[in-house]
């Protein structure tokens, strides 16, 4: 291969220390380093399954259901892990289930995870179009809409104090609370008129979890475009979950555009009338899990960003296997991904055992290696990533490609309807809080 970084072998890189590797990956990705957030690494979680399992044995199911609408409550952070495939749903499940005494106390955190399968299940179904209003929009805005980031939010120069400092942790750590991020998108959307695709692609930029699924379908959410109602917060909201700790010396407070009372705020933000447009019920029906396709003993375990770990079900399924990760050029085209996320990506690949990793297009690159490695089929693990799916079709026609489901979270064979999370829980919640062994054997 060349020394283009599209085509350039990557795999030197995973063993070097962070500092190292963070200025080997600016020196091979520069378009993506200069973005906000350079130097801010060193704040980041540390990637890897070390790192995920030390986080997964502090979780506390009980304090998470009392302390997790608090910014300084007892959440997991697990979400950069899972996002990448280093922890399953149902490993986190099963731990969570594990330290309590009664499987319902562990049923508030469980059902968050439950959201985010249920937005992979939407994506799944509806594919990129989860990059366009689902539905109409809930309410209609009173505000001129902003194709782009203002300058002020970018430079964390709001003169709001909350605001700045979520933009400025989003920028250093790569991580909020999902209260925070509840916030900054309903403020963004709601208040500056940025449209939400635009704050969906800002946060991607940055977040260490970043998962169109999760991120594009939650912004949507706060936007009204796959909810019944937009999402907005007041003041007294925002204190409440950081003991004022924003509000207190906050530059304009007394004459907040948050401030008063929710009335107050749909009148200042929607114009009356609500919907512009009649919304029907909204029903999106599941996608078929894919078929399963008989493959020799020893494929290429393909790794994607979802599966950035030996613990990926096709790796577990195939362990004598030659292990690829692509470093695909269309995702730097799709989400710009910062440097601290490279970074943590780099840390997670790092810990499997002769992973091979490459920059390029899969779609080439897959079945090339594959040649090279005298493997004549393809193992890959199950994800809702369209471009995924799309570069597993094309490798189809080279190669017989298995897709390796994970270990299921809930059965889901009855469900019909993903138009409403409510409706989605309600179908899978009891199998969701059985552990594996149990539910799912």
């Amino acid at each position: 291969m060349d020394n283009n970084p599209a085509t350039q072998v990557l795999t030197p890189l995973a063993g070097l220390p962070r500092d190292e590797l963070a200025a080997a990956l600016a020196a091979a990705f520069p378009l993506t380093a200069t973005g906000p957030g350079r130097g801010s690494r060193d704040a980041a979680a540390r990637g890897g399954r070390r790192a995920a399992l030390e986080r997964l044995a502090a979780i506390d199911p009980v304090a998470y259901e009392r302390t997790r609408n608090h910014v300084s409550g007892a959440v997991t952070r697990l979400s950069p892990w899972i996002r990448h495939g280093v922890l399953g749903l149902a490993e986190v499940r099963d731990a969570a289930l594990a330290r309590v005494d009664r499987p319902e106390q562990a049923a508030k955190l469980v059902s968050e995870l439950g959201w985010r399968d249920y937005w992979r299940q939407v994506q799944s179904a509806v594919g990129d179009a989860i990059h366009a209003d689902i539905e109409s929009p809930a309410a209609t805005s009173n505000i001129p809409q902003l194709d782009r980031m203002p300058d002020d939010v970018l430079e964390a120069r709001t003169g709001m104090a909350c605001i700045d400092a979520f933009v400025r942790r989003l920028s250093d750590t790569g991580w909020l609370h999902n209260h925070e991020r509840m916030w900054l998108a309903s403020w963004l959307v709601h208040a500056r008129g940025v449209r939400w695709q635009t704050g969906a692609d800002w946060f991607l930029e940055h977040l260490l979890d970043g998962d169109p699924a999760s991120n594009h379908l939650s912004w949507q959410w706060v936007a009204g475009t796959f909810s019944a109602k937009p999402y907005i917060f007041n003041r007294e909201n925002l204190e409440s979950f950081t003991s004022g700790e924003h509000c207190r010396t906050c530059p304009v407070l007394g004459r907040c555009e948050l401030e008063g009372s929710y009335e107050g705020l749909d009148r200042r933000f929607f114009v009356a009338g609500g919907a512009a447009v009649p919304r029907p019920p909204l029903r999106i029906r599941p996608r078929q899990p894919a078929a399963s396709t008989p493959v020799t003993a020893r494929p290429l375990v393909w790794l994607t960003l979802d599966s950035a770990a030996a613990t990926s079900p096709a790796a577990a399924a195939f362990p004598e296997s030659p292990r690829l990760f692509v470093v695909d050029d269309a995702w730097f085209v799709a989400e710009r991904p910062s440097l601290k996320r490279l970074v943590f990506l780099f840390e997670c690949l790092a810990e499997i055992s002769g992973v091979e990793i490459v920059a390029g297009d899969p779609r080439t690159v897959v079945p090339a290696r594959a040649a090279a490695l005298n493997c004549d089929a393809i193992a890959v693990a199950e994800t809702s990533c369209p471009r995924v799916r799309a570069a597993v079709t094309a490798i189809g026609t080279e190669l017989p490609v298995r897709v390796v489901p994970w270990p299921a979270f809930c059965d889901r064979s009855r469900v019909t309807d993903l138009g409403r999370f409510s409706r989605y829980w309600q179908q899978v919640s009891r199998s969701a809080v059985m552990p594996t062994h149990t539910a799912h054997t």
